[in-house]
């Protein structure tokens, strides 16, 4: 494992650069998607970040869960990859922002309770 100095990197706009893989992993899903699955998800949804500008939304899971991932039209990002993260108080746009803050009970989602919530959303966006 790097040290902690390389693994955060300060970036404009209250973000750092943090590197997946060691803390967490974390999944990509286009920002429509995202959404929907953040309603179905509900209080089961860990810190999640939405990044309008790249429009896509962002969930923490356990470290590993990236080498086992499979979901199209979803990007599972692990050890080699660095995120945007927002600082703590950043919950607004413009730029990547929390829509749901990490708590106490810490920032990772479920994996199996995320892969079902962006099933159901996807399906719901095709439905439609």
């Amino acid at each position: 494992m790097p040290p902690p100095s390389s693994r955060v990197l300060p970036t404009t706009g209250d973000c750092d650069l943090e590197a997946a893989g060691y803390g967490w992993d974390a999944i990509r899903a286009p920002l429509a998607v995202g959404r929907e699955a953040l309603r179905i998800l509900g209080h089961r949804s860990g810190a999640a970040i939405e990044d309008p500008a790249g429009h896509f939304v962002y969930w923490f899971v356990a470290p590993g869960t990236a080498a086992t991932w499979a979901l199209c039209d979803t990007t599972a990002l692990g050890r080699g990859v660095s995120v945007v993260v927002p600082r703590e108080g950043r919950t607004f746009p413009p730029g990547p922002h929390w829509r749901i803050r990490p708590g106490d009970g810490g920032r990772l989602t479920d994996p199996g309770a995320l892969m079902a919530a962006l099933q159901d959303a996807m399906a719901a966006g095709s439905a439609s």
